[in-house]
């Protein structure tokens, strides 16, 4: 089934988003009823349409149904302080995956180069605030928005971090013992 087709019957501020997406890149190369995906576009691991969306006030109102993932492993002091950042940019540890969900790719451009800057320490959680800000109004304002055109960072390829191993062989069958 066509994107458009699929599409037809969502909401408005979500189609009008897919729009976009289609318009940049095509057909996607998944589909169902409730999204559109692309896989390896530029730089980003996979790029999501969402039909559902979010109402999202921060930097101004507005809504969020695409979403922009790539490798990145995020060191666990950061990830608090990338919450407070932007509650749409969300971090997918044991993946290695770090997503930004906004209304278009270009504000997750945004969102991703300032997740970099956090982590790098660079920005903390509010100077980042203040520059998102910052760029979207010169977005508005017709000005140069540097990180809205692209990552600005080299993403990472395998960044999966599957934790320790706390309990042995030995506790486990112990507790299967136990259990019967």
């Amino acid at each position: 089934m066509r994107a458009q087709d699929i599409i037809a019957d969502w909401p408005y501020e979500s189609r009008e988003a897919a729009q976009i997406v289609i318009e940049e890149h095509g057909e996607p190369h998944e589909s169902a009823p409730s999204m559109l995906l692309w896989h390896n576009v530029g730089l980003t691991k996979r790029l999501t349409a969402w039909r559902d969306f979010a109402q999202h006030d921060f930097p101004a109102p507005h809504t969020d149904s695409v979403t922009t993932t790539v490798d990145y492993a995020v060191p666990t002091p950061f990830i608090a302080e990338l919450a407070e950042f932007d509650g749409s940019v969300t971090v997918a540890r044991t993946a290695g995956e770090v997503s930004a969900t906004c209304h278009d790719e270009q504000a997750n451009f945004l969102a991703l180069n300032l997740m970099v800057d956090i982590v790098s320490g660079e920005k903390t959680a509010e100077e980042a605030r203040e520059y998102y800000a910052k760029e979207f109004l010169d977005y508005r304002r017709g000005l140069p928005t540097p990180y809205m055109q692209k990552l600005r960072f080299r993403v990472e390829g395998e960044a999966a971090d599957p934790d320790e191993r706390i309990l042995s062989d030995e506790q486990l069958e112990a507790a299967e013992r136990e259990g019967t």
